[in-house]
């Protein structure tokens, strides 16, 4: 049995742990007497270790010094520490936004808005130029500057607008939210379900996000599934296996936690109108 005496002053007293199967067992009182004994039962023997651990740590911080004959041999072991989260990185470097910074991120979204409806290199280029102007404000929510959340509103309508009022193409939606506050996605993944006329690809990310329970991966997720390396300005093909094999744990510890699997959600998710989202889809279990 482990012994523990506090000897200073006026004080002379010593305290005596044990632990007997789920029962944690103390004798304590003046150094030179029998002392007192205190028993307490718990559910199980976990338990018990865990009350003794705590115990023997206050004791010690309290200047008790341990005199264990032989030392501490009868020590109950400690269990080893519980593997660390890895937390997912940053999307977006951090920075403080400006006015400057502001107004030229305000200026190139709503050159994007004017540019929806015109030719597909045109809408592409000013979508990087609003994704590079986005990435300078540090990741901020749009709703919380006036010079950006109109436009920042109306062009996340635009992805299920009708085709003939111009479109902002899912991927260029997705790119500019990558670089906000999780909390634009949100918003937008609400107004793309409300949409009267359905658009398959931004009906999809937006139920994953209820799927995967966690809106910060759902749109990771959504970003990788839109992305068609290839295309100008896309990452290419390794570039796009090396992204996943880094989220792909992520994911799956998010699936598993509520007893699902990878294989089971992407089975759920439905790309019969849309042949890359399948491929991307068939990509994930590989």
């Amino acid at each position: 049995m482990r012994r523990f005496e506090f000897v200073e002053g006026s004080s002379s007293k010593f305290w005596e742990p044990e632990l007997k199967g789920n029962t944690f067992i103390v004798t304590f009182g003046r150094i030179g007497t029998a002392g007192q004994r205190r028993e307490k039962a718990f559910a199980d023997e976990a338990g018990a270790r865990k009350e003794y651990e705590k115990k023997v740590a206050e004791k010690l911080r309290e200047g008790y010094l341990e005199v264990t004959e032989g030392g501490a041999a009868e020590a109950a072991p400690v269990p080893p520490p519980a593997p660390k989260k890895v937390e997912l990185p940053r999307r977006v470097p951090a920075a403080m936004p400006t006015p400057e910074s502001l107004k030229a991120a305000a200026e190139a979204l709503a050159a994007l808005r004017a540019r929806l409806g015109w030719r597909s290199w045109e809408v592409t280029s000013r979508a990087r130029r609003a994704k590079r102007a986005l990435r300078a404000l540090g990741g901020v929510d749009p709703a919380a500057h006036s010079e950006l959340a109109g436009t920042f509103t109306a062009l996340m309508e635009r992805v299920v607008a009708p085709k003939k009022d111009g479109r902002l193409p899912l991927r260029h939606a997705l790119a500019l939210l990558g670089e906000l506050d999780v909390a634009a996605f949100t918003r937008a993944a609400e107004v793309w379900l409300a949409a009267p006329d359905a658009v398959p690809a931004a009906t999809t990310v937006a139920r994953q996000a209820s799927a995967l329970g966690q809106p910060e991966l759902a749109l990771r997720m959504g970003m990788l599934l839109a992305e068609r390396p290839g295309q100008a300005g896309a990452p290419s093909e390794e570039g796009w296996s090396k992204r996943w094999t880094r989220l792909r744990p992520h994911v799956e510890e998010q699936l598993s936690s509520s007893g699902g699997s990878l294989a089971t959600w992407a089975q759920s998710v439905d790309a019969s109108k849309d042949a890359h989202l399948a491929s991307r889809l068939a990509r994930l279990e590989a």
